[in-house]
Parts: structure tokens; sequence; C-alpha cells
């Protein structure tokens, strides 16, 4: 037990350290047309008339763990991890059907793995669609200037997916680009830690999308990316 609380302390100083070193606070930023017409030029950087037309996404996320088929037309997903198979209706939840290789589910068991499977696409989407989301009903945009002159485009989550009140800070290149993002998120408790955004594929449908994301040492894959009609 000694060794185990010594353990726990160690752990918990050095999450403290990391908190003093990397820890931001999120920014101020001001709210308006401005910031709406940075979100707009993003979104034409990133050819969202295409990603509108796009019926068909494929993923996986993060690192081969969960895998996806999106019909964004029907707004349905298919969601496989593990052993576990998942026809999520985003329309009604209540609809979706749940399979487990070799197992007959309980109704509770069922409904407990729609709700996972319903997080983990809401999760996982993000890292995929994001910069596709920043008009999303319940978002909030505002510029930042920082202090080189520059200026980022702040995005709140005022409601929708799991987490709602996240708030994401985009670097964009001149042409509106997204080159990363800084996050101010529940589930972390470093406020300001950044993910890359420039791993980009031209998909078969047009529109742009991460393969892989770095935050410090760490790389995320998006697996083997595809969009289509």
């Amino acid at each position: 037990m000694k060794v185990l609380g010594g353990l726990l302390l160690v752990g918990l100083f050095a999450c403290g350290i990391l908190y003093i070193i990397y820890h931001e606070p999120l920014p101020q930023g001001q709210t308006g047309p401005k910031a709406d017409a940075l979100a707009q030029k993003m979104l034409e950087a990133l050819n969202y008339e295409a990603y509108q037309r796009t019926r068909f996404l494929e993923w996986s996320f993060p690192n081969n763990t969960h895998y996806y088929q999106w019909d964004k037309e029907q707004n349905q997903v298919e969601v496989k991890w593990k052993e576990f198979t998942v026809n999520l209706d985003l329309n009604d939840v209540a609809l979706s059907e749940v399979g487990q290789k070799g197992t007959e589910l309980t109704a509770n068991e069922s409904r407990e793995l729609i709700a996972t499977a319903r997080d983990y696409f809401n999760n996982d989407s993000f890292w995929l669609v994001a910069p596709f989301k920043v008009f999303d009903k319940g978002t909030e945009r505002s510029i930042v200037k920082l202090d080189d002159g520059s200026e980022e485009l702040l995005v709140t989550y005022a409601q929708g997916g799991s987490t709602p009140g996240d708030s994401y800070l985009w670097a964009l290149n001149a042409n509106g680009f997204p080159e990363s993002f800084r996050m101010w998120v529940q589930i972390i408790p470093i406020g300001g830690l950044k993910a890359t955004w420039d791993d980009w594929k031209v998909t078969t449908s047009g529109t742009f999308l991460p393969t892989a994301h770095e935050i410090g040492p760490f790389t995320l894959s998006m697996g083997d990316v595809r969009a289509y009609n």
C-alpha cells in the first residue's frame, strides 16, 4: 500500500508540473461578422461544397481502434470496435441495432453499447470533420488576436455532441487552410493543448480530410480515410 501511495503521489506531482508548464487560460475573442467571415474562408479553402455533396465517409480512430462507415444522406453510421458492431441511427438512436459475435445481448447491454457507439462517433467524427462544424447549431465564433498581431478563430460549442462547452482555437494559413487547433475541453484538464491539422488528403468526392494528427510526441492516425458518393 505504501508503494502504491508513493506512486500515486509521484503521478499527481507529475500531472501538476505538466499543468503548470502547459496550461493556458481560454482566450477571449471578439464575435461578429469578422469571425464568421474567417470561418467561411476556412470552409471555402477545404471545399465545403464538395463535403456537403459527399454521401459516404470511412475512417478509423484512434490508430485503428474504432472503425466507421457513415452514410451522411441517411444519417446512419456503422461503428465497429473489438467484437461489437452497432448500426447507429443518428435520427432516432432507439432504432439502432447492435451485434456481438457469438453472443446474445440483453436489452440493457444493447442500450449501453449504443450509448458507447454514439460517444465514440461524436468524438471520433470530430477529429475527421471538425472544420466543417464551425457553423453548427449552438456554436459561437470569435476572433482572437495574438501577441504577434495575427488572428485565430475561436469556436465554442455551447450545445450538441457528448461534451458541450468545449472550445477550439484554430490557426489558419494565409489562404484560410487549417494548420492546427488548441483545445479547451472537459476531458483534458490542461487547457490549450495543440493538435496538428496539416496531414490532409484530397478524397474521391473532392473534399479535404485529415489522415493524422499530432499532439506532442503522439500521432493519432485516422486510418484509411475515404469520402465518396
